[in-house]
């Protein structure tokens, strides 16, 4: 039996398995690996110079949960490590050729890496995630130093523990728990010395911060003494610096208070008493720019001043060694090394008069200054940067922009840069290119007879080339194949599709607020443009893609135009609703709004936040904005979108979440009232159990054109699929019952289709699901198996269900054009089937082909970085339970196997390591047999499936020189034969 099951397997596969290559790698598809936008909030994740023997890098933390390191010279990942969802970076410490971290909350990991290749050394939990402290920044209560003598590593986990591991192995030498553990003290840093561990703390209370020191044994682990310091410190993360003087290994605490800087020298007995430094009175704050082995620090003044400060090695003295003078606009400050060693602090500002970034280097005696070539128009501006000085005394300087731009400049010259804002994309649509006799013909209506002709006579220049081109082709059948590179032979700008339709633009919108447009073929980007703030540009504010429609293709006789509905949050939390129109193919502004081509600047179409938008399908097609009053705003608004929307304003229909009076959550269904000002009212509402929460609601994954109407089966009956078009895909979490639910519900009567109810995993709920058509797949994991052909096994599970109409054969109820108030729309027929899937996944979604006929796959994003793709054939839920009978096999149907093999050959993604994937897009080519797919998330991947093969295009093997040659033989030969023939017959004819 279980040879069979598995001779069926290999049938299943071995149609769609053909086509992938090895030869198709970066062919068909391209990859774009990505880092996400750096944390530089923190000195301990922010971006830094580090040198490893010939090897220069950049290492960085960032916003998508990556540890990363770049190289200077092109701005290429050497090597990155993706951290788990819930284990947030908390800081990076590099010593010598290794680099640790602390990840999750307080601290809960320590892993230590290769700083030249990334290899992982070492992993070791402090504490489990669930007994992390969370603290505000996240990075408080946890700390890492080295030991000076050896490999081993000290940590400040969960702000009250400090820890010696050894550095080869991880294992633990000893634990020392605060004595204040149960008080708000936290411990902020931890220092290492030969003769004492230093766990410096803070308390703070109504009038003061108390700084708390303890100084433990560094073999046993021991308090050796603990001592409390007064000071005036506001705040004890940024107000406090301390470091370990290299020279004397002596730990010094330094600090502002009162407008003097005071240090404090750290000896294993804690006897020393703060020192203040007299002379200077008028700073206000320190500010640690990564110089501390150096000594060196920021101050800052009470007038907006800095002064550039260095500790003595004995620590106490502080001298100021340069001022800078006061700017206020676009002022940041950071810290450097040259190629010996020496120290260097910069500064940036916004120069009104040069509108350029200014650069100001001190060190080595001397101070420069320079332009920097950043373009604020295309990038923002500079939140960040980083340098180091080379050997001609000129910075390298790497900036991180506020669009999430990562640049290298040398400093007047751009040397590369990294749009690391699109690991933060999560809206996407693909749109059609036109075809190049369109984009390349310039008849104009009003163009004369003579001007007319001179077009003509110029581009008739090419008709030779043209016929060599094409002999060639129609002798050798040298055509373009389905596996053909989309990547056009001439870059001149000009923008066209190729011969299958699989060069398409990707238009991409990120939270920084920033829309690129991305070439199908080859994943670069074609445009970009920063969504501006309107209204808010004078006191500042973000701006958030919600929704993206493409309104108009080239079907529709012109550019294709896309829809973005934004949300704008200005720095007094006011929200607005924001429409910007952008042109796919060039980025342009279509609002007439932007006064810059770099900024696209929106509509404002609510001075407050929306509930939701849709897109009104049709000849003409209608955004729908629908306020918090229930009222629906359209854009484009003119009469003709009023017109298109009064005439299917009867059959719209939507649910949105909301309260009872209990407290409980209940879904509610809508209509659209008549009238010039409609408001939507309440026709429905389905009221959750108790403690049951909407976690979000979709509508079906795909809206393309549906080519079958129903399954004909083996005995010829048929199966007709239950096909309506108004289905919503709920998802719920039950915390009290430990349940997650998912729900289809038609929008119009609120008739709740199919219903699930699983298990919750460790009380989060992670059901991933997509509708199309009349096929629903959902995925989740399984803890605590209670029922089905699994019973007992735990792992993540693959549910398939089919919808059909009537509860029969040959039972057809029309329900694609039935109306939901009719009692046939409910009468359906469910078949459903689980299988043991061997991986968690991030998302999943369907092919799309142009008329719907191919078969369609579905395209998984597994946590194990692959994008795997599995046919419709196997994920059947009518798969046989038995030996298939004649009829079963003539259907097609498979035995039913439980477990869902992790078959390589499924890999669309080959050996790529396709991390954070959060959506897949797939769009039709101008081949029916062809989806393209689009992942993206932290990294971008896309491919193109052909899941019932190419046929609708000859094989790449087919012979058409060999077919040609047989025909021009035949048409010889017949010419050659014709004479004889006709003299044969003539003889006939005299002797009859």
């Amino acid at each position: 039996m279980w040879l069979l099951s598995w001779f069926w397997l290999l049938c299943a596969f071995s149609i769609s398995s053909l086509a992938l290559h090895e030869t198709d790698v970066g062919v068909v598809d391209w990859y774009k690996p990505l880092i996400g936008v750096p944390m530089w909030d923190s000195t301990f994740t922010a971006p830094a110079f580090a040198k490893i023997g010939n090897r220069d890098l950049i290492i960085t933390a960032t916003g998508s949960n990556v540890l990363a390191a770049l190289s200077v010279e092109d701005g290429s990942v050497v090597w990155r490590y993706v951290f788990e969802r819930e284990e947030k970076i908390m800081g990076y410490y590099p010593q010598d050729k290794v680099i640790a971290t602390l990840s999750g909350p307080g601290g809960a990991i320590v892993r230590t890496f290769d700083i030249a290749t990334g290899e992982l050394l070492l992993e070791r939990p402090l504490h489990s995630i669930r007994e992390g402290l969370l603290l505000e920044p996240a990075f408080l209560g946890a700390s890492l130093a080295f030991d000076s003598s050896s490999e081993d590593i000290f940590t400040v986990s969960n702000a009250h523990t400090v820890t010696r591991l050894d550095g080869t192995t991880g294992a633990e030498i000893w634990k020392w728990n605060s004595p204040h553990h149960a008080s708000k003290a936290i411990l902020i840093k931890v220092l290492s010395t030969p003769e004492a561990v230093y766990a410096i703390g803070a308390q703070t209370s109504l009038s003061k911060l108390t700084l708390q020191i303890f100084a433990l044994s560094p073999t046993t682990g021991e308090l050796i003494e603990s001592r409390d310091v007064s000071s005036k410190v506001a705040d004890a993360i940024s107000g406090v610096f301390s470091y370990v003087e290299p020279a004397s290994n002596q730990a010094i605490v330094a600090w502002a208070e009162e407008g003097s800087p005071r240090t404090l020298i750290l000896d294993s007995h804690l006897q020393n008493k703060p020192t203040s430094i007299e002379g200077i009175t008028t700073l206000a704050y320190l500010i640690d720019l990564g110089l501390s082995n150096h000594g060196q620090f920021l101050g800052q003044a009470f007038d907006g001043g800095s002064q550039i400060m260095q500790i003595s090695p004995s620590g106490t003295n502080i001298v100021p060694i340069h001022d800078f003078d006061v700017r206020t606009l676009g002022v940041f400050f950071g810290g450097g090394l040259d190629r010996a060693g020496q120290p260097y602090i910069a500064r940036t500002y916004w120069s009104t008069e040069l509108n350029k970034v200014i650069l100001d280097v001190i060190g080595g005696g001397e101070k420069q200054e320079f332009t920097l070539g950043f373009e604020t128009n295309e990038d923002g501006i500079v939140d960040h940067f980083t340098f180091r000085v080379s050997d001609d005394k000129k910075p390298q300087v790497v900036v991180t922009s506020s669009t999430g731009a990562v640049q290298a400049f040398s400093p007047t010259d751009l040397q590369w840069s990294r749009q690391e804002s699109l690991a933060t994309a999560h809206l996407a649509e693909f749109v059609e290119l036109p075809e190049r006799i369109v984009t390349e013909s310039t008849a104009d209506k009003s163009e004369g007879f003579f001007a007319r002709l001179i077009r003509q006579v110029v581009q008739a220049q090419n008709l030779p080339q043209y016929l060599i081109n094409f002999i060639r082709r129609f002798v050798t059948g040298s055509y373009a194949s389905a596996t053909s590179s989309a990547v056009p032979q001439s870059q001149n700008g000009t923008l066209y599709r190729d011969a299958f339709g699989f060069r398409q633009i990707i238009v991409t919108a990120t939270t920084y607020g920033k829309v690129f447009g991305i070439d199908s073929s080859n994943g670069n980007v074609l445009w970009s443009r920063s969504l501006g703030l309107g209204s808010a540009i004078n006191v500042g504010g973000v701006v958030t893609p919600k929704k993206m429609y493409v309104i108009k293709t080239v079907s529709d006789g012109t550019d294709p135009e896309v829809v973005i509905i934004a949300e704008r949050r200005n720095a007094y939390r006011m929200v607005a609703t924001v429409v910007f129109h952008i042109n796919a193919l060039s980025g342009a502004d279509l609002t007439g709004a932007s006064t810059k081509p770099e900024f696209l600047e929106g509509i404002d179409i609510l001075d407050r936040g929306s509930i939701e938008s849709y897109l009104l399908e049709g000849e003409k097609k209608v955004v729908i904005v629908l306020s918090e009053s229930l009222q629906p705003h359209l854009y484009p608004d003119n009469a003709e979108t009023q017109e298109v929307f009064q005439k299917a304003q009867a059959q719209l229909s939507f649910p949105i979440r909301t309260l009872t009076d209990d407290g409980n959550q209940q879904i509610v269904g809508h209509k659209f009232g008549t009238g010039d000002r409609p408001v939507a009212y309440p026709t429905w509402s389905l009221t959750l159990p108790d403690g049951e929460q909407v976690q979000r609601m979709s509508p079906p994954a795909t809206k393309g054109p549906i080519a079958s109407l129903g399954k004909v089966l083996g005995n010829r009956t048929t199966l007709y699929k239950y096909l309506n078009p108004r289905l919503v895909t709920t998802f719920t979490v039950s915390p009290t019952r430990g349940l997650c639910g998912l729900y289809l519900l038609d929008a119009t009567k609120g008739t709740v289709v199919y219903h699930t109810e699983v298990k919750a995993h460790s009380g989060v709920c992670d059901m991933q699901a997509s509708l199309t058509e009349n096929w629903l797949v959902y995925h989740y994991y399984e803890g605590e198996a209670f029922d089905g052909d699994v019973k007992g096994t735990k792992g993540y599970r693959l549910v398939t269900v089919e919808l059909y109409e009537g509860h029969g054969l040959d039972e057809k109820t029309r329900s694609s054009d039935m109306s939901s108030y009719v009692k046939d729309s409910t009468e359906i027929t469910a078949y459903e089937q689980s299988y043991i899937f061997p991986h968690a996944i991030t998302t999943l979604a369907p092919t799309t082909t142009k008329f719907g006929i191919t078969s369609k796959d579905f395209i998984f994003a597994t946590k194990n970085n692959k994008i795997q793709s599995f046919p419709r054939r196997y994920l059947n839920p009518r798969r046989t339970r038995g030996k298939p009978t004649a009829e079963e096999q003539e259907e097609g149907l498979i035995v039913y196997d439980p477990l869902i093999p992790d078959d390589p050959k499924r890999v669309l993604s080959h050996d790529y390591q396709v991390a954070g994937i959060k959506r897949i897009v797939t769009a039709p080519a101008v081949l029916e047999s062809t989806s393209m797919v689009f992942a993206f998330g932290l990294d971008m991947f896309l491919t193109r499936v052909a899941p019932s093969s190419t046929f609708d295009v000859l094989s790449e093997n087919f012979n058409k020189a060999q077919l040609v040659i047989t025909i021009g033989a035949l048409a010889a030969a017949i010419l050659f034969t014709k004479p004889m023939v006709q003299r044969k017959r003539l003889r006939e004819k005299w002797y009859q």
